[in-house]
């Protein structure tokens, strides 16, 4: 089993600091698994919602919940959201016993009234699949190919990766979207991901999308949440600065997982891949996911102004703007849109990342360096 030492470290600091600490991410991307390991190390009771016989015993959660001592922890908590106003009444209770760790599949957005009802009592800790830490550096490209979830990336064979991408998909949009609530066609909703897959990368356009499957913006938009909300898209929302330039105000679209974005795409290994029209626009999104999860920078960006100058990533820290661009190329050249990037933004360092291996300066605030040193950023 590969171990996640950080996530399990995060989640004991966030147990330590509230009475509820919430472990949020997509399906099959380990969480009952790190919450296993919790339940051996502190004897904890475990109820899972997707079980009949654990939502027979919460039938009356008040007093089920409450006769408890210890840590509880509860799995696919947005099976059963009005639990939070449960959880509320408990933890605020003075002579409380019990902490909670509560596992979901969907952000508090998407389970209604999540974030309100629990506001002040809970940790948010959010958990993707693997980054190449937790696998192996060496291992970056099959990471890259079949994505960081677990099934899909330890599988046996390319062939069994792609079934369990395949079985993953059509449970997604099969079972798990209906029961959020949401009440759109399977067929439907696999159509627009899929056109997703050739948008990757790019900035949103509703109108485009909507026009090419018959619907309209607001639908678009409407299918583009669930999918950000179920952790399966995402939406990098754009930097303002006030310049004289006119910039790019719509968000742009990335899949999460590069696995899926490959089925989608009908990818099956690195011979496809390499020459795909989508492999610039594949290992963009998968670096930057990667970087994300690695460095956890807090809000991040991408920039660009209509006049062609752009960053693939920004992000702030101690009051100070950095810049990233991600580049598939074994030596990765400065461009006139970096500068243009470094002086309109005022940046205090860019990075160009790559899948080389050597690190080098380019200018006295731009260098070079590959992925696998992403952690020198820290």
């Amino acid at each position: 089993m590969i171990q996640r030492p950080s996530h399990i470290n995060a989640l004991e600091k966030a147990l330590n600091r509230t009475p509820v600490a919430s472990l949020l991410g997509p399906r099959q991307c380990g969480k009952t698994t790190l919450a296993r390991i919790f339940e051996k190390k502190f004897n904890a009771t475990f109820f899972d919602l997707e079980s009949s016989q654990d939502l027979q015993r919460l039938q009356n959660p008040e007093l089920s919940l409450g006769a408890l001592e210890g840590l509880v922890i509860i799995d696919e908590i947005q099976e059963k959201p009005e639990l939070f106003k449960t959880l509320r009444v408990l933890v605020d209770k003075p002579d409380r016993r019990t902490k909670f760790l509560i596992l979901g599949s969907a952000s508090p957005h998407i389970i209604k009234n999540a974030s309100e009802t629990l506001a002040g009592r809970t940790e948010f800790i959010e958990l993707s699949g693997f980054n190449f830490i937790e696998t192996d550096k060496s291992n970056i490209q099959d990471l890259w190919l079949r994505g960081g979830y677990p099934l899909s990336y330890l599988a046996g064979s390319t062939e069994k990766s792609i079934s369990w991408r395949e079985a993953f998909i059509r449970t997604f949009l099969e079972r798990d979207i209906p029961q959020l609530g949401f009440k759109i066609p399977a067929a439907a909703m696999r159509r627009f991901w899929t056109m997703l897959a050739h948008y990757h990368g790019q900035t949103l356009n509703a109108s485009e999308i909507g026009r090419s499957l018959g619907v309209t913006d607001k639908t678009i938009r409407t299918y583009l949440d669930i999918l950000t909300g179920t952790f399966m898209m995402r939406q990098l929302q754009p930097w303002y600065e006030n310049l004289s330039k006119r910039q790019v105000k719509a968000p742009k679209i990335y899949f999460r997982d590069s696995g899926l974005l490959h089925h989608l795409l009908t990818i099956t290994d690195m011979h496809n891949l390499l020459g795909h029209p989508k492999l610039g626009a594949s290992w963009e999104g998968f670096a930057m996911e990667q970087t994300i999860q690695i460095l956890k920078p807090g809000e991040v960006y991408y920039w660009a102004t209509y006049s062609g100058a752009e960053l693939d990533l920004l992000f702030l820290k101690e009051g100070k703007k950095y810049g990233i661009e991600f580049k598939f190329n074994e030596a990765p050249k400065l461009t006139k849109s970096m500068r243009i990037a470094c002086e309109d933004l005022k940046l205090k360092h860019l990075w160009i990342v790559y899948p080389g291996e050597h690190s080098y300066p380019v200018e006295k605030n731009i260098s070079v360096l590959p992925l696998s040193h992403i952690t020198d950023i820290a």
